[in-house]
């Protein structure tokens, strides 16, 4: 079986693995006990979180773990919204941004903050004019995802924190399908609050990460709880936290500018080129608005789950979007935000790369592709 959905989740490291098993076996002390044990992982803990910290370039006070990216935004958002809605309680964000985003603004609306949708061009990044213009007085904060998670777009953080600058506005970026792949070093300085998660990065699943930085105030979603600072409740999971700082220190040394993604990529380009009239692309403008590893693709007059549901047939795994959409019967959430005709959206599937992926891998993915589209065409004879 050949795996194509990297996007949605990886395999765990052997290392993090080990870091995982061991730490479990040996180091089972609950941070807030104030025996021996309990000081031991305190202090994992505590490395973990510094080292974290480094990774993203911000600092460790400001690292809160989580139990994934879902819970992680919808704790940033909540928190912030509320801590800082005595300034106003309009929030920006964008129409592509993951479902846990949409559940905190749909949470939020109901406790009468007001929220403005922000749609794609037809790129996938998110309208720059309609989000200056969407700017009130009484906005406070603004959520944005670093990379879609279905096309691989890299949205302009720098430019849309220009557009907010000196308005007193939080900027929060979901990063979880950025980080490990990209330097978030560079994006941490114009962002205020950054979401990361472990299973995307070849870590445990159920382990994340919010980073707020400390200048700004929170409220929490639950009062009085009493780990990470009161962020969020439950006995810290300091093995699983371990071994997502392990796999993320690998990920960033051996993932980040490696080019044999793109080389693939063009693998796969080329590979379908003859066959333009089955297909459609969906990238960014120019290269470095796009990640290498995603490909979204639309196929003519076929529905993307069928594709899907036949490929897997023939040992390849791919997707028809976002993980956490799988099942639902609309359509694609970038395809909605890029304002895609629901008919055409539904021929949408995605494939992504990651660290087992090979060259010869990606061209048999092509031609099998090829082969499913011609043969369940209604359009295409013989």
């Amino acid at each position: 079986m050949y795996y194509f959905d990297y996007a949605a989740s990886t395999p765990l490291l052997p290392a993090a693995s080990q870091v995982f098993c061991t730490l479990s076996e040996r180091c089972f002390g609950n941070t807030s006990s104030l025996h021996d044990f309990g000081g031991e992982a305190q202090n994992v803990l505590a490395y973990a979180r510094t080292e974290l910290a480094q990774l993203i370039g911000v600092e460790d006070d400001g690292i809160y773990f989580t139990g994934g990216g879902t819970e992680g935004n919808l704790l940033a958002l909540i928190s912030l919204a509320m801590a800082h809605q005595h300034r106003g309680r309009h929030i920006i964000t964008s129409a592509g941004e993951h479902p846990s985003v949409d559940s905190a603004m749909d949470y939020l609306k109901a406790q009468g903050f007001s929220v403005t949708t922000i749609p794609f061009d037809s790129s996938g990044t998110v309208d720059l004019d309609k989000l200056a213009q969407a700017i009130r007085e009484d906005t406070i904060l603004l959520s944005v995802q670093h990379i879609n998670p279905e096309i691989g777009t890299i949205q302009p953080i720098e430019e849309i924190a220009g557009l907010i600058a000196g308005r007193g506005i939080l900027f929060h970026s979901d990063c979880v399908q950025s980080f490990g792949k990209v330097d978030l070093r560079l994006l941490a300085k114009w962002v205020d609050a950054i979401t990361v998660s472990s299973h995307k990065i070849y870590g445990p699943k159920g382990v994340g990460a919010v980073y707020i930085h400390p200048k700004h105030r929170y409220s929490p979603v639950f009062p009085g709880a009493v780990h990470e600072g009161g962020f969020r409740g439950g006995t810290v999971n300091v093995p699983g936290i371990a071994a997502f700082v392990t796999a993320a220190k690998i990920a960033v040394d051996e993932e980040i500018g490696n080019p044999a993604y793109l080389s693939m990529r063009q693998v796969f380009y080329d590979k379908i080129k003859d066959a333009q009239e089955l297909f459609t692309l969906y990238e960014a403008a120019g290269q470095e608005r796009q990640l290498s590893q995603i490909i979204g693709l639309g196929v003519h007059h076929v529905e993307g789950q069928l594709i899907m549901l036949e490929l897997n047939r023939h040992g390849f795994a791919i997707s028809t979007g976002s993980a956490c959409q799988v099942g639902q019967q609309h359509a694609s959430k970038t395809m909605v935000a890029m304002e895609i005709d629901p008919q055409t959206a539904k021929g949408f599937i995605r494939i992504s790369f990651g660290r087992d992926t090979t060259v010869e891998s990606v061209d048999l993915l092509a031609a099998r592709l090829i082969e499913a589209a011609r043969r369940l065409s209604p359009y295409i004879i013989g």
